[in-house]
C-alpha cells in the first residue's frame, strides 16, 4: 500500500467492504458517504459523523479477533440483523439478504438458504456493530448484481 494513498483494496461488493470495517469513499462515492455517515450518526443521536469519527470507530473494531467473544451472537439475534450485514459460522460467511443466508466466497454468492440451514456451533458478527447500526438507521449497501434478490 502506498503511504498517504488511497487504500488499494477491491472487494467483491460494498457488503464485503464493510463487513472487513471499511466505509464509503467520502470523495469518489461521496452521497454514499454521506448518506452512510447520516446513518450512523442517527443510530447515536449525533448529527452526520465526519470520516475521522467514523475510522475511529471502525478501527477500533478491526482489531479485534475474528473470534472475540463479543463477536459471537445468538441464534435468535439473526432476525433482528438487517440487509447487508454479514455472519460467520466455522469457516463459511454469509451475507443476510431478506432473511435469508447468502452464503460468500471469492468467487460471489451461492444459494440463498434458510437461518435453519446453520448448524448448532457458534455464530460470529462479522459486520462491525457501527455499520450494523448504520445499515439499522437506514443505509442501504450494495450486494453483487448476481447475488439473490428476494425481489427476483
Amino acid at each position: 500500500m502506498q503511504p498517504n494513498s488511497y487504500t488499494e483494496l477491491f472487494f467483491l461488493d460494498e457488503v464485503t467492504a464493510l463487513a472487513a470495517g471499511h466505509r464509503p469513499c467520502f470523495e469518489c462515492r461521496r452521497q454514499d458517504a454521506l448518506a452512510f455517515a447520516d446513518a450512523l450518526g442517527q443510530s447515536r443521536n449525533e448529527k452526520r459523523l465526519s470520516a475521522p469519527m467514523i475510522d475511529a470507530l471502525l478501527a477500533q473494531d478491526r482489531k479485534r479477533k475474528p473470534d472475540a467473544p463479543e463477536r459471537r451472537i445468538a441464534r435468535n439475534a439473526l432476525s433482528s440483523l438487517p440487509d447487508g450485514a454479514m455472519i460467520r459460522q466455522a469457516d463459511t460467511h454469509y451475507g443476510l439478504r431478506g432473511g435469508r443466508l447468502l452464503p460468500w466466497s471469492f468467487d460471489g454468492y451461492g444459494t440463498p438458504l434458510n437461518t435453519d440451514a446453520l448448524s448448532d456451533g457458534s455464530i460470529y458478527l462479522v459486520t462491525p456493530p457501527p455499520t450494523v447500526e448504520a445499515l439499522m438507521h437506514g443505509y442501504r449497501s450494495a450486494f453483487h448484481s448476481h447475488a439473490w434478490n428476494p425481489a427476483t
